[in-house]
């Protein structure tokens, strides 16, 4: 399974805790894919904008080129924990919608941060907020994502899905993408996402999932 990750630099402890947390329950090979803006080279020359909080706010829809416009490609923003089995997540998919172009989880909320959020990036508000931090690439039907759209696409453009239709925008079920401190607790959360801020800022060590998130740590640092 064809696994992508956002990378930050300033924020590369959760990239590899998320990788870790991944493979350490995944029951099939899993390949995991850093987006990291110095490993694509040519293939993004977009210019990054003063409302861009994350490296990988744009990269993540290179997937499906990055796939070669063939097969499947799972997206996770690099500030999750992942707890169950990603390979539920296709499996699911593909035997029950394999027609769409992309799986979300469908939020409706608005963020309760008023200005800033981690790293004193400003909040920003607009429809489908987060339906991007998991997507499920159906990559064969989102030819439309060439590098040359993703560098000049409008922001809203991508993040809204206004590259595709509606009805091409399945829905994942909640569990897969559960934000932290939005929208109440939930225990049985496959996927949690700190989309407020992770364990590894020290305002946030006491968040919902945050000893998890500071356990799966310390299970991937033991062997050195």
């Amino acid at each position: 399974m064809r696994v992508f990750i956002g990378f930050d630099p300033r924020e590369s402890v959760s990239y590899h805790v998320a990788s870790h947390s991944i493979l350490r329950r995944s029951s099939i090979p899993v390949e995991i894919t850093a987006l990291a803006l110095a490993n694509l080279g040519g293939d993004y020359r977009r210019e990054r904008h003063p409302l861009q909080s994350t490296d990988f706010s744009f990269t993540r829809f290179l997937v499906p080129y990055l796939c070669g416009y063939g097969g499947w490609g799972l997206y996770l923003d690099s500030d999750v924990l992942v707890r169950e089995d990603v390979a539920e997540i296709e499996a699911k998919c593909v035997l029950e919608n394999a027609y769409k172009a992309v799986y979300v989880v469908k939020h409706e909320y608005e963020p309760k941060d008023e200005d800033a959020k981690f790293l004193g990036e400003r909040q920003t508000r607009y429809a489908k907020k987060n339906w991007s931090s998991v997507m499920l690439f159906n990559a064969m039907r989102c030819r439309r994502l060439t590098p040359e759209y993703v560098d000049t696409a409008s922001g809203l453009d991508l993040h809204q899905f206004k590259w595709t239709t509606e009805d091409q925008v399945g829905e994942l079920h909640k569990d897969w993408n559960h934000l932290v401190g939005e929208g109440g607790e939930n225990p049985q959360a496959k996927i949690v996402h700190f989309t407020r801020g992770g364990p590894w800022f020290t305002q946030y060590r006491h968040s919902e999932f945050a000893k998890e998130w500071l356990d799966e740590f310390q299970n991937m640092s033991r062997p050195m």
